[in-house]
C-alpha cells in the first residue's frame, strides 16, 4: 500500500503566522501614530512596511518548509509524532463496527485510507469531486440496500462514496463523527440515507430516538445534510424480478408529511402500469404491483405515521424522498467499490441539487467574501491613490518651477516662496499625523515628495528672507551702538535692541529659535520692506518668518553665521541697561501653574480631620493645594530645583554665553534663594489669610455654648485641636533639622559659659529655624508650651484647653443648679462689682493668647480663643443684664420719675423741683445713683475724676448704653458744681454793666441785693439758693425817661434759675458769661457772671427736658433662659 501522506500542524502554525504579520504590518501601516504613541516603534514608511512584510513572510515559510522536510526525513509524521499515535488509538475501539458476516472479525475504519484512496482516485482535489452520504441503518437491512457496505464501511464509485454510520436509533460515536468531519471539514457529508424495513416500521419510541439521534450527529458535524428513506421490502421473493429495480418518490423542498403523502398517492399509478407491463411480460415479476396495491393500503398508514413523527418538530428531518427496494445481493467484487443501481442514481442526482445547511456560522464562506470584498476595496483604493499622488506629484512640480524663477517681481517670488511653503507644510503635516487613508495603498509619495522639495526651499528662502532679515537686523543693531552713550535715546531703545539681538541669535541659534515669537518681533523690527508694498509684506513676513523658524532646528544648515564683535558689544550695552532679574517672577508663576494643577485646595474639613468642626466654626476660604507640607516636599522643592538647573529664561542665552558670564546677583543660588523665599511669602499668606477669615458661630443658649466649650476641650474630639495641630506641622514646612556640628557647638558653648551664666531668667530666640517662623513662629511657641510654659512666656495651648474645661465645668454647675437664673445672676453681679472669677481669668487668658500670637493672627485669635469665651461668658451675663437694668428702673429710674417729673426745671410748669431731695439723688459720696454705680457696676465702670468711663478690659461683653453714660456724667457734673459740699449750693459773682437809656437796675436774690445806677463796675458775690425763708429773685430798671419798672419777679428757689432761661447768655472766657435782658421797650440789661467752677448756677439749666434712661446694657438680641 501507498504512504499515507498526514496532514502535520507546521502548514497551520506558517498560516497563523503569516496572518499575524499581515496584521501588525496593517497596522503599522494604518495607524503609524497610534502604534508610534503606544509601542514607542515608528512611524514607517509604508515602502519599508511592505518589504519588511514580504521579507519575513519568505523567512516563515522557508522555515516551515525546511522543518517540514526534516521531519520527513527522520520518519515523524510532522508535528503530530507520539500525540497523533496516541489520539489513533484511543479512537480505535469507537470505529470498531462488527461485519456483516458474523464471522466475529471486526472492520475498522480508516479516515487515512479512504482519504488516500479518493486523492489517488481524484486527485489532491477530490473533495470539490465526491460526493459523500451516510449510510445508517442496521446491519441486516443495510446489506439488503447496500450489499457489502456493512463489512466495507465505505464503498466508492462514479464519485460518490457511501459510509456506513451504524444503526439510527444508536447514540452517535463521536470519534467516528469527528474522523468523518476531518476527512472533510467544509462540508463531511452531502446527505444521509436512512434505511429501515417496510414490515418493521419504526414505533413511536423508535422515530423519537431517531430524531434525537439525529439532532446530535448533526451538532457533532456541525451540518444539518439531507435525508433519504430507503425502505426494503422482504415481502418480494427473488423469482419476482429477474434484475431488483429500486422505486420511490423525491419530494424536494420545504415538503410536510401530507406533501409526502401526495407526492407516493401520484407514484401509485406510475407502479400500476408500469408493474402490468412486467406481469404481462413475466407473470412472476408482480413486486411493482404488490407494491401499488400496499401503499394505498397498510403501508401507506405507517408511512403516515412515520412521515409525521419525522417531518415535524423542532430536530425535524430534512425529508427529500423516499425509495423501495427489494432485497439487493448483488456486491462489488473489488472491497470498498459499489455497482451503481437505477435507485441509488436517483438519490444520487437529488443530492446533488441540495446542499446540506450550516448548522453554525459558515467562517469559510464569510473568510472568502471578506477576503474578496478586501481584494475589491484595495484595488479600488489603489487606483484612487494612484490618481491622487499622480496629481499631487504633478502640483508639487509646477509649484517648485515657479518658486525657482528668479526673473520674477519680489512681491510675485514671495508668493512663489509661500505657496511652495504651504504645500512643504502640508507634506509635514501628513508625515506626523499620517497621510489619508485614499493617498496610501503602497502608493504614497508625500516622503520622496518632501525630500526633493526642501533643497529648493532652503535655497529659495536663503536669498528672499533668511539673508535679508539677518542684514536688517545687524544693520538695526548697529545703530543702536552707534547712539551715544547715557542717552535717552539709547535708555529707551534698550528692549527693543534686546528683541532685535534675541532674533539675530535665533537666526545663528537653531536650537533658540521659536516659530511665534521671531514672526511677532520681525514684523515690528522691520514693518517695510522696499521693492513691495507694505501690506503684502506685512501679510506674508509673518508666515515666512515663522514657518523658517520653525522647521530652523531640525535643519541646522540654515543657520547664519553672525558678527561676533557686534554681539559682544550689544550684550555689554543691555547689561548694563537692563538686569538678568526681569524674569525671575515668571519663573515663578510658571513654576506654581505647573504644580497648582496636581494638588487640589485644602478646606476646613481636610484641616480638622475626622472631626466635625461646622457646629463650632467654619470659612469659605481655602489653601490653594501648592502651598502645603506635602506639595513642598513633593514637588515644589523639586520644581525649584528643576528651575535653577536649566536656563532662567530666554535673557540667559541672549545676553550670556561661555565668555560672557551673568553676574553673582543671578547666579542659580541667588535664584533659588529668591524663588523660595517668594514661594514661603505666599505660603505664610495663604496661610493667615484662610486662618483669619475663620468665623465663630454664636450658640443660640448657654446649653449650646457649654457644647461648644464641650467640643473644643476634648483632646480626642476637638476640631480646634485637630486644626492647630495641622497648622503646626504646616508651619514646619522647609525646617531642616539641626545639624550635629552646631549641636556639638551649641553643647560646648553651654559648659564653657556654665559658670559666667549661671541662670538664664529669659532663654532668647536664636532665630528662626525654618522659612516658615517669622509667620508660624507664635503658634508653634505656644502649642510646643507644656501646662504654662512655652516660648510665647506662660502661655501654652494645653494650659488654655484646660482653662477652657474649668469653665465649662462652672457653667454646668449654673444649669443643675436648682435655680440656674439666680446662680446665673449671682455670677454676673460678682463681676459687674468688679470681683473675679475663674471665667473672666479665663477671658482675660483668651485675650493674653491672641494678642501673644500677634497682629498677623488677629483674626486668628480673635475667632477661636476670645470668642468661644466671650460669647459664651454672653448666654450668663445677658439674662444678668437685663435683671440689673431692672433693678436700676425700679430703685433709680421710678423713684427720680416720681420725684421730679412735671416740676421745674425738668419741665416748664410752676411746680418746682426739690433741692433737697434732688441733692439725696447726685451727691457725689453718698447720693442714691453714685452709690448704685459702686456697688452694682464697680467691675464695669470707674470714675476717672467726675466722669464714669467704662473699663474695656472689664466690659465683659457688655455694651454699656451711650445715654446711661451721658445721663450719668451730665448729672457727675451738676452735681460738683451745685452739690459739692452734700447741699445745693452755688457761689458766683454779678457785676452789673451800663447800658443806653438805662440808668438804674436793681437785681434781689434771696434778699442779696445789687444796686446799679452807672456807677463804676464791681464784682459783688451771691449764693444760691440763699440762706432765706423767703427765696426768690426779682429784676427792677429805671430808663432816663420813666420811672422804675419790674422786668420779673420769681418766687422760689428756682426762680433765679427761671430768670436766667429768660436771658441771652454770652460766653465771654472760660469763666465769665454775659447775661442780657431785653425790656419791652427794648432796652438790654446787662450783667457778667463770674462762677467759681464750670457754668456755676447755668448748669442747672442743662436739668430742662432732662430724662433718666431706663437702662444700663444695650442687649440686641435677647438670650434665651438660663436652662
Amino acid at each position: 500500500m501507498a504512504k499515507v501522506k498526514v496532514k502535520t500542524l507546521i502548514g497551520a502554525t506558517a498560516g497563523v503566522l503569516f496572518f499575524l504579520t499581515a496584521t501588525v504590518a496593517f497596522l503599522f501601516y494604518a495607524f503609524p501614530q497610534w502604534l508610534a504613541s503606544a509601542t514607542g516603534l515608528g512611524p514607517y514608511d509604508g515602502q519599508r512596511i511592505l518589504t519588511f512584510c514580504a521579507l519575513l513572510n519568505a523567512a516563515i515559510f522557508l522555515l516551515g518548509w525546511m522543518t517540514e522536510k526534516a521531519f520527513s526525513y527522520a520518519g515523524k509524521a510532522g508535528l503530530y509524532l507520539h500525540w497523533g499515535n496516541s489520539q489513533r488509538q484511543a479512537m480505535a475501539h469507537s470505529a470498531e463496527i462488527p461485519s456483516a458476516d458474523g464471522d466475529g472479525q471486526v472492520a475498522t475504519y480508516s479516515d487515512e485510507q479512504m482519504s488516500e484512496h479518493l486523492e489517488m482516485r481524484y486527485g489532491r482535489r477530490w473533495r470539490s469531486k465526491v460526493r459523500i452520504l451516510l449510510v445508517q441503518g442496521n446491519t441486516d437491512e443495510t446489506e439488503k440496500a447496500a450489499p457489502g457496505l456493512c463489512h466495507d464501511l465505505w464503498q466508492e464509485g462514479d464519485g460518490n462514496v457511501l459510509v456506513y454510520g451504524g444503526d439510527a436509533q444508536s447514540l452517535p460515536d463521536e470519534h467516528f463523527l469527528s474522523r468523518l468531519k476531518r476527512l472533510r471539514p467544509g462540508k463531511p457529508v452531502d446527505g444521509i440515507i436512512h434505511v429501515m424495513d417496510t414490515a418493521a416500521l419504526p414505533t413511536d419510541t423508535e422515530r423519537d430516538a431517531f430524531l434525537r439521534c439525529r439532532q446530535k450527529a448533526d451538532y457533532l458535524l456541525g451540518w444539518q445534510a439531507p435525508v433519504w428513506l430507503w425502505l426494503i421490502d422482504r415481502t418480494a421473493t427473488s423469482g419476482d424480478q429477474a434484475d431488483p429495480v429500486a422505486t420511490g418518490a423525491l419530494f424536494g423542498p420545504g415538503v410536510t408529511s401530507q406533501d409526502a403523502l401526495s407526492t407516493l398517492d401520484t407514484l401509485v399509478p406510475h407502479l400500476r402500469q408500469v408493474g402490468m407491463s412486467e406481469v404481462l411480460n413475466n407473470p412472476h415479476h408482480n413486486w411493482l404491483l404488490q407494491l401499488s396495491s400496499r401503499l394505498q393500503g397498510d403501508l401507506k398508514a405507517g408511512l403516515h405515521a412515520l412521515f409525521d413523527g419525522l417531518m415535524q418538530g423542532s430536530a425535524a428531518y430534512r425529508l427529500r424522498g423516499a425509495m423501495f427496494s427489494p432485497e439487493l445481493a448483488v456486491a462489488g467484487s473489488v472491497p470498498n467499490t459499489r455497482l451503481d443501481t437505477p435507485g441509488w442514481k436517483a438519490v444520487i442526482d437529488d443530492c446533488s441539487t441540495i446542499r446540506a445547511r450550516k448548522l453554525t456560522f459558515d467562517w469559510l464562506k464569510g473568510l472568502c467574501l471578506l477576503v474578496l470584498a478586501l481584494i475589491v476595496l484595495w484595488g479600488a483604493g489603489t487606483l484612487l491613490s494612484l490618481a491622487v499622488n499622480r496629481a499631487q506629484i504633478y502640483q508639487a512640480q509646477s509649484t517648485a518651477r515657479l518658486a525657482a524663477d528668479t526673473e520674477s517681481p519680489l512681491t510675485e517670488r514671495l508668493r512663489n516662496q509661500l505657496v511652495l511653503q504651504q504645500a512643504i507644510a502640508r507634506l509635514q503635516n501628513r508625515e506626523a499625523t499620517g497621510a489619508p487613508w485614499y493617498t496610501r495603498f503602497g502608493l504614497n509619495q508625500d516622503h520622496d515628495t518632501l525630500v526633493a522639495l526642501w533643497p529648493l526651499y532652503a535655497r529659495n528662502n536663503a536669498l528672499l528672507v533668511r539673508d535679508a532679515t539677518a542684514a536688517h537686523l545687524k544693520q538695526q543693531l548697529q545703530a543702536f551702538v552707534n547712539l551715544p552713550p547715557a542717552s535717552d535715546a539709547r535708555t529707551q531703545g534698550t528692549q527693543r535692541a534686546y528683541d532685535v539681538l534675541k532674533s539675530y541669535l535665533m537666526l545663528a541659534r537653531p536650537d533658540k529659535a521659536e516659530a511665534g515669537w521671531l514672526a511677532k518681533n520681525m514684523l515690528k523690527a522691520w514693518p517695510k520692506r522696499q521693492g513691495m508694498s507694505d501690506g503684502a509684506w506685512q501679510e506674508m513676513a509673518p508666515k515666512l518668518l515663522g514657518f523658517y523658524a520653525q522647521n530652523l532646528p531640525s535643519h541646522p544648515e540654515w543657520k547664519i553665521k553672525p558678527d561676533a564683535g557686534l554681539v559682544t558689544t550689544v550684550r555689554q550695552i543691555l547689561l548694563k541697561q537692563i538686569g538678568q532679574r526681569n524674569a525671575e517672577s515668571g519663573l515663578y508663576q510658571d513654576m506654581l501653574k505647573r504644580v497648582a494643577s496636581n494638588w487640589p485646595d485644602l478646606t476646613l474639613a481636610d484641616m480638622t480631620g475626622d472631626t466635625d468642626a461646622s457646629t463650632v466654626f467654619s470659612t469659605e476660604e481655602v489653601v490653594p493645594g501648592m502651598f502645603t507640607r506635602q506639595a513642598w516636599e513633593e514637588q515644589v522643592q523639586d520644581a525649584i530645583d528643576e528651575v535653577v538647573k536649566t536656563r532662567r529664561d530666554e535673557i540667559d542665552w541672549v545676553l550670556t554665553d561661555k565668555t560672557h558670564q551673568p553676574g553673582s546677583d543671578i547666579s542659580p543660588e541667588a535664584l533659588k534663594s529668591r524663588l523660595t523665599e517668594r514661594y514661603f511669602t505666599d505660603f505664610g499668606n495663604a496661610w493667615l489669610n484662610m486662618v483669619n477669615s475663620i468665623q465663630w458661630h454664636e450658640a443660640a443658649s448657654l446649653s449650646d455654648a457649654i457644647a461648644q466649650l464641650n467640643l473644643i476641650g476634648d483632646v480626642r474630639q476637638s476640631p480646634l485641636v485637630a486644626l492647630m495641630n495641622t497648622l503646626a506641622w504646616q508651619g514646619k514646612t522647609g525646617e531642616k533639622g539641626e545639624a550635629l556640628a552646631d549641636s556639638i557647638v551649641d553643647s560646648a558653648k553651654k559648659l564653657v559659659g556654665r559658670k559666667k551664666n549661671v541662670k538664664q531668667f529669659i532663654e532668647q530666640a536664636q532665630g528662626p529655624r525654618g522659612p516658615l517662623d517669622d509667620v508660624f513662629g507664635p503658634l508653634t511657641g505656644f502649642m510646643e508650651g507644656k501646662e504654662g510654659t512655652g516660648r510665647n512666656g506662660n502661655l501654652s495651648f494645653q494650659s488654655w484647653l484646660a482653662r477652657v474645661t474649668q469653665v465649662r465645668l462652672k457653667l454646668q454647675q449654673v444649669t443643675s443648679a436648682p435655680d440656674p437664673q439666680a446662680m446665673s445672676q449671682m455670677l454676673a453681679q460678682t463681676v459687674f462689682q468688679g470681683k473675679a472669677i475663674d471665667l473672666t481669668d479665663t477671658r482675660d487668658y483668651s485675650s493674653l493668647v491672641a494678642a501673644s500670637l500677634g497682629q498677623e493672627w488677629s483674626g486668628f485669635g480673635q475667632s477661636l480663643f476670645v470668642q468661644p469665651l466671650d460669647l459664651a461668658w454672653r448666654q450668663v451675663l445677658t439674662p444678668a443684664a437685663e435683671s440689673l437694668n431692672t433693678r436700676w428702673q425700679t430703685t433709680i429710674v421710678d423713684q427720680w420719675n416720681k420725684a421730679f417729673a412735671g416740676r421745674y426745671p425738668f419741665k416748664a410748669t410752676g411746680s418746682d423741683a426739690s433741692l433737697p431731695l434732688l441733692a439725696q439723688f447726685l451727691r457725689g459720696d453718698s447720693g442714691r445713683i453714685a452709690t448704685f454705680l459702686k456697688t452694682s457696676l464697680g467691675g464695669i465702670l470707674h470714675q476717672e475724676g467726675n466722669r464714669w468711663v467704662v473699663d474695656p478690659s472689664a466690659s465683659q461683653g457688655m455694651e454699656v448704653s451711650p445715654d446711661f453714660l451721658r445721663a450719668i456724667n451730665q448729672l457727675a457734673e451738676l452735681s460738683d458744681i451745685v452739690f459739692a459740699q452734700g447741699d445745693a449750693g452755688v457761689h458766683f459773682e454779678l457785676m452789673a454793666r451800663p447800658s443806653r437809656d438805662v440808668a438804674r437796675m436793681q437785681l434781689t436774690l434771696d434778699e442779696q441785693n445789687l444796686d446799679f445806677f452807672n456807677q463804676m463796675e464791681s464784682w459783688q458775690s451771691f449764693t444760691w439758693p440763699g440762706n432765706t425763708y423767703y427765696p426768690g429773685v426779682s429784676l427792677r430798671w429805671r430808663s432816663v425817661n420813666s420811672g422804675m419798672q419790674l422786668y420779673t419777679s420769681n418766687q422760689g428757689n428756682w426762680g433765679f434759675i427761671r430768670l436766667l432761661d429768660k436771658a441771652l447768655i454770652t460766653p465771654l472766657d472760660a469763666s465769665r458769661t454775659q447775661l442780657v435782658w431785653i425790656t419791652p421797650d427794648g432796652n438790654p440789661l446787662k450783667f457778667v457772671m463770674r462762677s467759681e467752677l464750670g457754668d456755676g448756677p447755668l448748669a442747672l439749666l442743662k436739668l430742662q427736658g432732662f430724662m433718666l434712661p431706663e437702662t444700663i446694657f444695650t442687649v440686641v438680641a435677647s438670650a434665651e433662659d438660663v436652662e
